[in-house]
């Protein structure tokens, strides 16, 4: 199979795998605008140089991962191989995100009983997707379990990851989750927590800032979600399912990351 060539547009903020340790799901859209879900890769264990940032144009090896039905999820063909990853630049933010909307925005989902329904569907089994809100009604935290659970603990403890990378340090578990609650076109009202890699990393600089504060950091990661992205940008989720809940729960999905240029408030007239 050639190499296939994808814009990475998801991070999720990283898991502890009883397989595969500490991972981070990433996803992205191909040259013909499909859906790319690669998983597993060792991302923080990736050489810096390797370390692929959103709206990168990245190169891989990838075959379809067997182990997972749903239809966009592959894998690495050599997951330790030296040139794993190729570069091709990145897309900026340019013109209101101009290059970034041709690629993301070509099947916006604004029925969630629709996408639910296709995430269902055997014959689909759709699993990402860029979905459109049509209300913004909140955004919520709330604590959660603080610490990995044993089973995780003992996983990082047996493994490789000490003897990999002598100074690597095991990502600390977020202690509160973070939801929007929202409606789409037909009022379906849902809360849906957001795993986004830059949610989590913002949280902990938050807490940085605030010297260990927690409330005054979760009152800062509702103050850029809600009172930036949900009430002054054209706002946008990237939804996504995970295995494990995709066939049994009645709502699969969760908000793996947000696309969030500016509002064009002022038409564009054509001269022509």
């Amino acid at each position: 199979m050639p190499k296939r060539k994808i814009l990475i547009t998801v991070k999720t903020y990283p898991s502890v795998s009883s397989k595969y340790e500490e991972l981070v799901c990433t996803a992205g859209i191909d040259e013909d605008g499909n859906w790319i879900r690669i998983y597993p890769i060792p991302y923080r264990k990736l050489d810096y140089n390797k370390q692929y940032q959103k709206y990168h144009w990245i190169e891989m090896d990838l075959v379809k991962n067997t182990r997972d039905f749903r239809q966009e999820s592959y894998r690495p063909v050599n997951i330790d191989a030296e040139d794993i990853i190729t570069f091709y630049g990145r897309i900026g933010t340019e013109n209101n995100w101009e290059e970034r909307k041709k690629w993301v925005l070509k099947n916006i989902y604004y029925d969630l009983n629709l996408l639910i329904s296709e995430a269902k569907n055997k014959e689909k089994y759709i699993s990402l997707a860029i979905f459109k809100p049509t209300k913004f009604i909140d955004f919520i935290y709330e604590p959660c379990q603080r610490e990995w659970n044993a089973k995780q603990k003992a996983v990082l403890l047996q493994g490789k990851l000490f003897e990999e990378k002598r100074n690597f340090e095991v990502v600390r578990k977020l202690p509160y989750k973070f939801s929007f609650v929202f409606s789409d076109i037909n009022g379906k009202v849902s809360t849906l927590m957001n795993e986004d890699w830059e949610l989590g990393a913002l949280f902990w600089n938050c807490m940085e800032r605030h010297d260990g504060n927690e409330k005054a950091a979760c009152d800062d990661v509702r103050k850029k979600y809600w009172d930036d992205f949900a009430k002054t940008k054209d706002l946008y989720f990237y939804l996504g399912t995970t295995k494990l809940h995709h066939l049994v729960a009645p709502n699969p999905f969760i908000i793996i990351g947000t696309f969030h240029p500016k509002i064009e408030n002022q038409l564009k007239l054509n001269f022509d």
